[in-house]
């Protein structure tokens, strides 16, 4: 593979990068304004779901956006919206306002995530396709690092609002980087705009040293469909089957992780650990995903997606089912960093798999409806959290809440088990046509 091809999912890693950087604070932060604002555990729910509210949102049309205004253009512009968000969480002053701020930031990374997975799925050749788009996701394991360690060290003494702040900053650098980032030759040729499209592809070729070719044949422009023509098209005869399979995906690990990782240090506090200990096991925790992305961008290309999928999905039921029932700080500490290790594996063989199964001209929004349903889960988990924790009280309430996960976990495995279809080696498709 190219050195500009390598650039340019340099590039969209760092995006995602600086993406994750807020969904790891979040939960440091959701501890810290807790005990500043003597918030309830329904009131931090709340205002964690207002983040995932944005995310379906911003999932749902960003999807839809990206087949119409190609997916560079979407990316430059939830990055803003994500960065801007940010800022205003730091600097609100009220519990609605923080509401309002979180849904805006939910709504920028969540409209993002789908339109770059799908650019570095576009841009990458078939034989490191899946290996390509693992990576990039990887990115987000160092976001998240970088998210614990700001809470670790900057949270507990200077308080939660330079969390926000940091959170900002670097996005807005993304984004300037993103404009050297091109558009997907994929989506130029479908619409129509064959010339853009072959001058970037001549970029890639003659990086590989190979001659461009020049193509005569008129280019021919898909048709311009309504939002719900595309959407019906998700569950016609020929991607039915695909997308109500992702959809259970994207509900089962949007559920289980987000049911863990958004109230881990809270729940640890809950035990015993102060703020410092319980934010310094996330970070030592965190650390355990970015061998979980690279061992599945070598798997993934060499056992398939679907084994991939099984494996990482079974692993982190295992993982959540004992560290619920872990009863010392090093079983915790062992049994946490297991469990990122396969959630962030299978996180990034979902990432891969996705663009892989739907036609160019609804890849765009077959990801982001995918991405939008699955954030109900992320939105649901919040809530189902304390319910199930308050219910036996600490020690019983804490194994119950990461066996209810650790089934969600399993359910998926066993749907895709079941029902999915491999997709490693397979070209990808421009049309349903």
């Amino acid at each position: 593979m190219t050195r500009t091809t390598w650039t340019v999912l340099l590039l969209i890693g760092i995006g995602l990068m600086f993406d994750a950087m807020d969904q790891g604070m979040v939960s440091g932060v959701i501890a810290a304004i807790g005990d500043d604002w003597d918030l309830s555990k329904y009131e931090l729910g709340w205002l964690t779901s207002a983040g995932v509210i944005g995310m379906i949102v911003g999932a749902a049309i960003s999807g839809e956006l990206c087949d119409r205004m190609g997916r560079r253009t979407v990316i430059l512009c939830t990055l803003l919206i994500y960065s801007a968000g940010s800022f205003l969480c730091g600097i609100a002053t009220e519990y609605w306002m923080l509401m309002v701020f979180r849904f805006l930031t939910g709504f920028g990374l969540g409209g993002e995530l789908p339109a770059a997975i799908t650019l570095a799925s576009e841009i990458s050749p078939l034989r490191s396709r899946g290996r390509n788009v693992v990576l990039v996701e990887s990115f987000w394991a160092w976001g998240w690092l970088a998210a614990s360690l700001v809470a670790f060290l900057l949270i507990p003494s200077h308080g939660w609002r330079v969390a926000f702040f940091a959170g900002a900053v670097p996005a807005l650098f993304a984004a300037i980087l993103r404009f050297k980032v091109p558009e997907s030759p994929r989506y130029l040729e479908l619409n129509g705009r064959r010339e853009e499209a072959e001058r970037i592809v001549g970029v890639f070729e003659r990086a590989a040293g190979v001659e461009p070719v020049a193509d005569d044949t008129p280019a021919e422009k898909a048709e311009k469909r309504p939002w719900y023509v595309e959407f019906k098209g998700l569950w016609g005869r020929e991607n039915i089957r695909s997308t109500a399979v992702l959809w259970v995906i994207w509900f089962g690990i949007n559920f289980g992780y987000y049911g863990f990782v958004l109230w881990t240090p809270t729940l640890l506090i809950d035990r015993g650990f102060d703020i410092t200990k319980s934010f310094g096991y996330t970070v030592i925790m965190c650390l355990a995903q970015l061998p979980g992305y690279f061992s599945a961008a070598y798997l993934i290309e060499r056992m398939g997606r679907k084994p991939t999928l099984i494996m990482f999905f079974l692993g982190t039921a295992a993982a959540a089912w004992f560290f619920g029932h872990a009863d010392s700080d090093t079983s915790i500490l062992a049994a946490g960093c297991v469990l990122y290790f396969f959630a962030l594996g299978a996180w990034g063989s979902i990432y891969s798999y996705t663009p892989e199964v739907y036609p160019t001209d609804v890849r765009g929004s077959g990801s982001g409806w995918a991405s939008a349903f699955g954030r109900v889960g992320a939105f649901i988990a919040p809530f189902v959290v304390p319910v199930l924790y308050n219910a036996y009280g600490t020690e019983q309430g804490f194994a119950l809440v990461f066996s209810v996960l650790a089934a969600a976990f399993a359910v998926v495995a066993i749907v895709i088990a079941v029902f999915g279809k491999e997709t490693m080696g397979s070209s990808l498709r421009d049309s349903t046509k």
